[in-house]
């Protein structure tokens, strides 16, 4: 978020005017066809925080990759800077700079992609089976996926990668389960649309279509890892100091604005911005330090952690209000114990 200037009572003067045209800033209209102008500093400052050279993606190209997630997030109403900017700011953007160095062709990204998430995608693909992450089943599912997310089309590499359709407003996990979730329902309907053209039967009569879709078995361990995810995240929430439980209050239960917070708080909407990514962080590496010391039975894996998020992610309404408002802090058991 671009920096702007600390807030003081009783503004006069030139200190209005400033205020007064910083407002008409925010509230105009990002421009369609270039819907990054204005934001560069901002663009640079994500380039850098997704380590996005590492893959030898220039400003400009990753610059490319934002451009069409704004353009994905904007509606025919529009989209302010300020929208703009805050919705720049909630994106997974490392995970988009390697989606689009995958995109792009470049090996060294896509070697880090496939050992980062070959094995988590042979998990994903062994819950929508309910098969085991090493049978062929699940393998073949998981490495299916590949020759699409690489964009392999009659033997050449180009503009028909999957990865052009992700924009990082998701992590990469919820979104690789997603669209292999799909590809499996999408094979089932494939198949089902040939079943007339089988041979006939006794009676001379051909097959009748299936009336019905089959739907990928759900994870029977779901709703455990759905608990197990709440109750790691009550008690992390539990445990944080007033002033973070307070910024996530204002952000998410009553939606307020970075500009809003900042005023509420006393803080630069560019400095609200970064507590709230730090908050973030924190919370995610506490929930998950909790759910490998405290599930009970076996640890959980690092494949498993991933599906306690996104199970909670896609389907688990969480009232973040109740929780904040929640004094006593939460126990952080200290090695293994019953959750």
């Amino acid at each position: 978020m671009q920096a702007c200037a600390e807030l003081v009572p009783g503004p006069t003067g030139p200190q209005m005017d400033e205020k007064a045209k910083r407002r008409a800033s925010e509230e105009e209209l990002v421009d369609g066809d270039r819907p990054l102008l204005g934001c560069e500093g901002l663009v640079r400052k994500l380039h850098e925080q997704a380590q996005a050279a590492c893959w030898s993606l220039s400003v400009e190209q990753f610059a490319f990759a934002l451009e069409r997630a704004v353009r994905k997030r904007m509606s025919a109403s529009g989209l302010t800077s300020l929208q703009r900017e805050e919705f720049l700011c909630t994106l997974h953007v490392e995970d988009l700079a390697l989606a689009h160095a995958c995109a792009m062709g470049q090996e060294a990204a896509w070697e880090s992609f496939v050992e980062k998430y070959r094995p988590y995608l042979r998990a994903a693909a062994a819950a929508i089976l309910k098969a085991s992450s090493t049978s062929a089943e699940a393998r073949e599912l998981a490495d299916s996926l590949f020759a699409e997310l690489y964009g392999l089309t009659d033997g050449k590499t180009g503009e028909r990668s999957l990865f052009r359709y992700f924009h990082g407003r998701s992590s990469m996990k919820t979104w690789l389960r997603a669209v292999l979730a799909q590809r499996h329902i999408d094979a089932i309907r494939a198949a089902r649309k040939f079943e007339s053209l089988d041979e006939p039967d006794g009676d001379g009569k051909l097959h009748e279509p299936a009336q019905t879709v089959v739907t990928p078995l759900a994870d029977p361990h779901r709703s455990r890892y759905v608990q197990l995810f709440q109750i790691a995240l009550a008690a992390t929430l539990g445990q944080i100091e007033a002033r973070d439980r307070e910024r996530l209050r204002l952000y998410y239960v009553e939606e307020k604005t970075l500009a809003e917070i900042g005023k509420k708080v006393g803080e630069h909407e560019s400095s609200v911005s970064r507590n709230l990514e730090r908050i973030r962080r924190e919370l995610k590496e506490c929930v998950e330090e909790i759910l490998k010391k405290t599930a009970p039975g076996p640890s959980l894996s690092d494949e498993q952690i991933a599906l306690c998020f996104e199970y909670a992610a896609e389907d688990v309404p969480i009232d973040l209000g109740k929780l904040l408002k929640q004094r006593e802090p939460g126990p952080l058991p200290k090695g293994k114990q019953g959750a």
